[in-house]
């Protein structure tokens, strides 16, 4: 194997799933500015919009799950458009 050429910031973080508040902790490079306390530690914290604990997929619900407004900012700009 060639030195050198893995991150040096790999370390253990938690994920948080911000649409049902689930969270699990995993080795990872990203950044983040916030901790938590999970587990008796405290970790880095990245926060998500969805996992597979919320992802309709992995949990055979369909649900909308809309955290960003994105369907209110659609509707807002072309909502009740009728060309005649």
């Amino acid at each position: 194997m060639k030195k050198d050429i893995h991150p040096t910031t790999y370390r253990p973080v938690v994920f948080k799933d911000m649409s049902n508040g689930d969270m699990f902790l995993s080795q990872s490079t990203v950044n983040s500015k916030e901790t938590i306390e999970f587990e008796g530690a405290t970790y880095p914290l990245y926060k998500m919009e969805i996992s597979s604990t919320s992802h309709p997929f992995y949990t055979g619900k369909s649900k909308l799950v809309d955290t960003a407004g994105r369907v209110d900012k659609f509707m807002s700009r072309y909502g009740n458009r009728h060309k005649k």
